[in-house]
């Protein structure tokens, strides 16, 4: 007996259940590196989260290789995001950009030292892929990781606090 499929609407994620969760988790991560000095982790979740909300994007339930939310249009998204404290260098990288997986653009999700949303910047693939196949650093051409600088100077900001 085959089991009957779940429409998109059950699949979808409650935004606001996962938020009050997510706020949750924004303090203990706080706490955690305060008293730690070690960073908890959680800075993906929470990216995508409030890229989802402030572009009203549909996050996707599991986790994919490919992408991660989808616009209104049906765009797809790579989502990445960095938390920038006081001491951040302006050079720091963010979570690598697979080249071989099926999405349309990247979306930067910069957070503040308490996880709250600073700016989203948005680069379309070509732009992105130009830029991981610059000659020079192995980090850029082998693990697809470009420093924020960088993903700046070919996106445009989406969004500002």
């Amino acid at each position: 007996m085959k089991k009957a499929r779940k429409s998109p609407e059950k699949t979808a994620l409650d935004l606001e259940k996962v938020g009050k969760l997510l706020e949750q988790a924004k303090g203990i991560a706080r706490e955690y590196r305060s008293m730690t000095g070690r960073p908890l982790g959680i800075t993906s979740e929470v990216a995508g989260y409030e890229a989802a909300r402030l572009l009203q994007l549909s996050l996707n339930k599991a986790r994919r290789a490919d992408y991660d939310a989808t616009g209104p249009d049906g765009k797809r998204y790579q989502i990445k995001g960095r938390v920038i404290y006081e001491r951040s260098k302006p050079a720091k990288r963010f979570g690598s950009i697979r080249l071989d997986h099926e999405w349309d653009a990247v979306l930067l999700v910069l957070l503040g030292a308490d996880f709250s949303p600073m700016e989203i910047y948005e680069a379309e693939r070509s732009e992105v892929e130009k830029a991981l196949m610059e000659p020079g650093a192995r980090a850029r051409n082998q693990r697809g990781a470009l420093n924020i600088a960088r993903f700046k100077a070919i996106a445009r900001l989406v969004w500002k606090k």
